[in-house]
């Protein structure tokens, strides 16, 4: 996949490469066929060499076989004389297909070859008169400087020829030579071409790599300045969120003790009159008296709403009585209004005031959830100190959910979290599809563990 992309991205690496492979090619296959063909000839020639010194050698062979005849008369020197002559009719005849391509060399090679017939015809002519006994004759012939002339003719034809393949076998080294050379020049400028793209290639990769360092720390820079841009709008978010809640919380508080103060005061006060006035009508107005009876019962009621009101607004237990006692309270309310077994186990525990009512409201939340999505039966309510920290866990056996999914209503539980991580805790939700739900809260504890 690598070298995909890099081609990718340097198409004319590839151009380039390709080039330089045929040239290699090139110059490796046609220096290999010229040398295969100069050394072919090469042989040849070597073969053609030996062909002609072989002719004068196989010449001087049949006269020593002539002579040794005509001066023994015996039959076996004639042998060497009939092998000299096998010997230069086959050196003729591949000389022959040799020169047959060069009219100037085979113009020489058939006039040695005339003058070669004529003194091999003169060597069997004197073994004929001497098997003939006509010795005179044959000593004439022999006596003769004609065959000296003969031979004389025979070198001078040969070395000629051998003078020619010798330049030929110049020439041939030559060409190796040269071929040789220019092999090495092609290679030589091919390996130099080679290193100069390698150079180029890896001064371009380090180029690249700088650059992609330089974008991955661009980018890192980038993720860090968001990360901590995104931390700083989170504590800010955190810190916002905190301040709304405190801000909620003191209004609700500051309601609370308006509505016990003023709106209690005037609905006590007005019960107080109603209380006054009905023994005074005890017996003159009836109807006015059970007016007056549906007017206190009125005002009880007001009393008790305003009651209500005011707990759900900033419960009065929770700083009369502490935290443990007003779960117990929210728990058995909670019960009695839902028809749910609820097992409260709670600790007195020891801890500030505002995470007193942060731990109320997720409890509370929690509660008010299980009673609107859960259709459970049970619900657990648990308060402990555990390892220095207040463990806070409400649990059910209802329907569950699925905590992967990403649920876009679920502020309630993003109200929670916030109000535990703002105070230093965490909040765990623990569900699955038909086995619960439990939210666990894990927050510092302030001070030692009441008695």
């Amino acid at each position: 996949m690598k070298l995909v992309k890099v081609i990718q991205r340097n198409p004319l690496l590839l151009a380039l490469a390709a080039a330089a492979a045929a040239v290699m090619l090139f110059i490796s296959e046609g220096s290999y066929f010229r040398s295969v063909s100069t050394l072919n000839a090469l042989g040849a020639m070597a073969t053609a060499r030996s062909s002609l010194q072989g002719l004068e050698r196989s010449f001087l062979d049949a006269e020593t076989g002539q002579r040794g005849y005509l001066l023994t008369d015996r039959t076996e020197y004639l042998q060497p004389y009939a092998n000299a002559l096998q010997e230069i009719e086959a050196a003729f005849g591949f000389l022959q297909q040799y020169y047959a391509d060069e009219p100037e060399a085979l113009a020489q090679l058939t006039q040695l070859r005339s003058v070669a017939d004529t003194r091999l015809s003169e060597l069997a002519l004197t073994i004929r008169l001497h098997r003939e006994g006509r010795e005179s004759a044959t000593r004439d012939i022999v006596l003769t400087d004609i065959g000296k002339e003969q031979m004389d003719s025979i070198r001078t034809l040969s070395a000629g020829l051998l003078a020619k393949e010798t330049l030929r076998v110049q020439q041939s080294r030559r060409d190796i030579y040269r071929t040789l050379m220019w092999s090495r020049l092609g290679i030589a400028a091919l390996s130099g071409i080679g290193l100069l793209g390698l150079f180029m290639y890896l001064r371009k990769s380090l180029a690249l790599q700088v650059h992609e360092h330089e974008q991955q720390r661009a980018l890192q820079a980038e993720r860090d300045r968001l990360e901590i841009e995104v931390a700083q709008r989170t504590a800010k978010l955190t810190e916002l969120t905190h301040h709304l809640q405190t801000a909620r919380e003191d209004e609700r508080g500051r309601l609370a003790r308006n509505l016990h103060d003023e709106l209690g005061a005037l609905l006590t006060a007005a019960k107080l009159d109603a209380a006054r006035i009905m023994p005074r009508l005890a017996g003159s107005a009836p109807e006015a008296r059970e007016r007056l009876v549906h007017l206190v019962d009125t005002l009880n009621s007001s009393i008790a709403l305003g009651r209500r009101i005011i707990e759900d607004l900033r419960p009065s237990t929770l700083s009369n009585l502490g935290l443990a006692t007003t779960l117990e309270i929210l728990a058995r309310e909670f019960a009695e209004r839902s028809g749910m077994q609820v097992h409260c186990q709670v600790q007195p525990v020891r801890l500030e005031p505002n995470i007193e009512l942060v731990i109320y409201r997720v409890v509370q939340e929690a509660i008010t959830n299980i009673s609107k999505y859960a259709k459970a039966s049970q619900v657990w309510v648990n308060l402990a100190a555990v390892d220095g920290q207040i463990e806070v866990s409400v649990r059910d056996d209802g329907v569950g959910f699925d905590t992967a999914v990403d649920h876009g209503s679920a502020y309630g539980l993003v109200g929670m979290r916030f109000r535990v991580e703002a105070e230093g805790g965490t909040l765990t939700l623990r569900s699955h599809p038909g086995q619960g739900t439990t939210v666990q809260v894990r927050l510092p504890q302030s001070g030692p563990v009441p008695d």
